[in-house]
């Protein structure tokens, strides 16, 4: 039994965000008033254990396929950090936790304290924030994105095109402490060599034909604030040297300008292009890149977070039509499910605003989408072919159903009416881990 000391639970109580202390043995011993307060449906907890009630497991979260920061901090004594999914009043949300362990006078661990930093960047629910989504590939995504952005670290976000790089570094931005200044986005696809350097640095009254004022470049007015360089991989190679030795000097002139200029700016890149292979083909700068990629976030397709898809096609519905929402139907979503979506969000979006005009009674069939992507999906009975043991039988069964629900180990888990862990197990037996569950798992061990 363990008695907590009071100045341990005045100092819980000093936190403004919601903080909880846990015992080696995963039981929550206090809660402190933020948590009592945003928590307030939950109030019964104390002696119940953390992965019960954050996640409504059986198993600590390391034993459940997922990471668990109190377990890596009993093992490297230190303070861990992990982006979890929680159980909340208002339905699951995106939770950066933050365990600190606390030593008794001898050094031995004695509790650890459990700070819950609700993330402003996304949400689980519609109308919350711009990035929506719960599935593993997209929080690892998010956690990156939480880690980088209070520093002034540059960020270079990579993925197919339509996944929604200009959103991510709006949220970036949004949470960094550089928010108070502008974010100046940059087309590099649009600009012609000319353009490129008067544009970014801007030019002097009289540089050339036509200059009749000074201009302010880009870079200029992205001052105290964040430069967003989209479609990094389409700026000329001979402009790239330009670009390196603004971002290794921090300083600049404009066209037809002497003195030279300082930057101040936080600076995002994107691309949808494999800068590596550019390297390698001599149509990219090898400094340059080791420049821009201090810190690679990359940016799931739509095809991997499939799980995703009733969530984004609600929010996606509502933005669009915010007066007069229309409904989707199960089979039109289930077409969706089945669908690639080459051009990921973008696609969606353009897909559903179709539909929704193509359809007059508000709700949204499958005969409102295009037949590219209404494709029967297998039936359950091509899967039975033949007689055979009822062993086979479930495994093709289980590798059908992972199709189903690619990455959303929880949802199918629940449909099935087993755990996560037993569902994992067979699922693995059965040789049918999505490439998302795997990575997930893996990332998590």
């Amino acid at each position: 039994m363990y008695h907590v000391p009071t100045e341990v639970i005045d100092m819980l109580d000093c936190l403004s965000d919601p903080a909880i202390l846990v015992s080696p043995e995963y039981k929550i011993l206090v809660a402190n008033q933020a948590y009592r307060y945003i928590y307030r449906e939950q109030s019964n907890i104390l002696g119940r254990h953390c992965y019960t009630v954050s996640h409504r497991y059986s198993l600590p979260c390391d034993q459940s396929g997922k990471s668990c920061p109190l377990r890596e901090s009993q093992r490297s004594g230190t303070a861990q950090r992990s982006l979890h999914l929680h159980y909340h009043p208002d339905g699951r949300e995106h939770v950066d936790v933050e365990i600190v362990p606390l030593r008794d006078s001898s050094g031995r661990i004695q509790y650890f304290v459990e700070i819950m930093r609700h993330s402003r960047i996304a949400a689980t629910r519609l109308g919350a924030a711009e990035l929506v989504g719960m599935s593993p590939i997209f929080n690892r995504m998010l956690e990156l994105m939480q880690r980088v952005a209070p520093t002034q670290a540059t960020v270079l976000l990579l993925g197919e095109s339509g996944t929604g790089k200009e959103l991510v570094t709006r949220a970036l931005h949004a949470i960094s402490n550089r928010a108070h200044g502008p974010l100046v986005p940059v087309d590099c696809s649009g600009l012609t060599e000319t353009l490129f350097e008067s544009e970014l640095f801007g030019y002097e009254k009289g540089a050339f034909t036509g200059a009749n004022s000074r201009k302010r470049g880009l870079v200029e007015t992205a001052a105290n604030g964040t430069l967003f360089l989209d479609e990094l991989g389409d700026i000329p190679l001979n402009m790239q040297v330009k670009l390196l030795r603004l971002l290794e000097s921090g300083t600049y002139r404009r066209v037809g300008g002497i003195e030279p200029l300082q930057a101040n700016f936080r600076l995002i890149c994107a691309t949808h292009r494999n800068l590596k292979e550019m390297v390698a083909a001599g149509t990219f700068r090898q400094d340059l890149y080791y420049r821009i990629s201090v810190f690679p976030i990359k940016l799931p397709p739509l095809r991997q977070r499939k799980e995703d898809l009733p969530l984004l096609t609600e929010t996606l519905l509502q933005r669009i039509f915010p007066e007069n929402t229309p409904e989707i139907s199960e089979k039109a979503l289930m077409c969706l499910q089945h669908y690639d979506f080459p051009g990921n969000i973008r696609e969606l979006r353009n897909l559903l605003e179709r539909a929704a005009l193509l359809c007059d009674g508000g709700l949204i069939q499958p005969q409102h989408f295009p037949e590219l992507c209404t494709a029967p999906p297998q039936e359950i009975e091509s899967l039975i072919q033949e007689i055979m043991p009822l062993a086979e039988m479930e495994k093709r069964y289980l590798r059908w159903a992972a199709h189903q629900y690619p990455g959303d180990r929880a949802t199918l888990a629940q449909k099935l009416g087993m755990s996560e862990r037993t569902l994992y197990r067979r699922l693995h037996d059965a040789e049918a881990i999505p490439e998302s569950l795997e990575a997930a798992s893996t990332a998590a061990r």
